[in-house]
């Protein structure tokens, strides 16, 4: 099984895990607050099934109505990710509004805290691991899901110091209050995963850095040749497209044309993994004295 999928699968378990901790730290305490905070546990399971079965999408070869690959659908993962949290976010709002109108008694306050922040070490290694590796493979989906359980990590710990107030001040209200707190923050969690979803969906443009390093592989490269220009690279998942046009001398043979070609391909790949290069050859009446020049 490939490691992004052993990784998601993982993920599930992990969640489920959490889940069961944080529940039970609400059914012990009656906490809103620590309800809000399972509540969220609920759709880190959803979107750990729902990351899995995208990922294995991705992995699924190009075919012929997909001649690009099937690498987006992490996207996909990921938007879908982003509204279950949305959702979470107003039911949790729902239920600290009516607990704020009729404010409730925490029970057994340290048992649940200490079971509540069982969960969020658990969440917060687990986070870090696939954050690290999501960059590491170069999958949306696992990096996202790691970035939302980050996430809930930050509001877990809210969650704690908020109760503690609650119950070093005697005022039940704080626990309403703080579930709202948390709810907003999932909201921009929510938001924040979409947004850059959305940007891959767009095929957006390699980061300047990674353009500048491409830029440079093609002027060092590139000998023999005149120019470059109209490069152009989108992301799709682990893989970025790159294309350019590539101006040579009009008595150059294609045969030599195709060496440099061949030269410029092996060295984008090899610096960036994961890089489908496409090069359309110009002879030296199209250049426009504006692109890549080559060294």
């Amino acid at each position: 099984m490939d490691r992004r999928q052993q990784l998601a699968l993982a993920s599930i378990a992990v969640a489920i895990v959490v889940l069961g901790l944080k529940y039970a730290a609400y059914h012990v305490t009656g906490s809103v607050a620590l309800y809000s905070d399972a509540l969220e546990s609920i759709i880190n399971v959803a979107t750990a099934i729902v990351a899995l079965y995208a990922i294995r999408i991705a992995l699924t070869p190009a075919d012929e109505k997909h001649p690009y690959g099937h690498t987006k659908a992490e996207y996909f993962s990921a938007v879908f990710e982003g509204a279950l949290i949305l959702v979470a976010a107003l039911l949790i709002l729902r239920e600290a509004y009516f607990a704020f109108l009729t404010p409730r008694t925490i029970e057994a306050p340290v048992l649940g805290l200490a079971i509540n922040a069982a969960a969020s070490l658990v969440n917060a290694g687990w986070a870090y691991l696939l954050i690290r590796q999501g960059r590491k493979l170069r999958s949306h989906a696992l990096e996202a899901d790691g970035q939302h359980l980050m996430a809930d990590v930050v509001t877990s710990i809210g969650v704690l110091v908020g109760l503690l107030a609650a119950i070093a001040t005697g005022i039940p209200q704080l626990d309403p209050a703080l579930a709202a707190l948390v709810a907003l923050n999932i909201l921009w969690s929510g938001w924040k995963v979409m947004r850059e979803s959305v940007g891959g969906l767009m095929d957006q443009a390699a980061p300047p850095e990674t353009l500048a390093r491409i830029r440079d592989l093609i002027s060092a490269n590139a000998d023999g040749a005149i120019e470059a220009h109209d490069l152009r690279t989108r992301h799709a998942g682990a893989i970025t497209f790159v294309d350019f046009h590539l101006v040579v001398p009009g008595t150059l043979s294609v045969s030599d044309a195709h060496d440099i070609c061949d030269r410029i391909e092996r060295a984008i790949k090899r610096d960036c993994e994961g890089s489908v290069v496409t090069i359309h050859v110009e002879p030296e009446n199209k250049a426009k004295h504006s692109g890549i020049v080559v060294l």
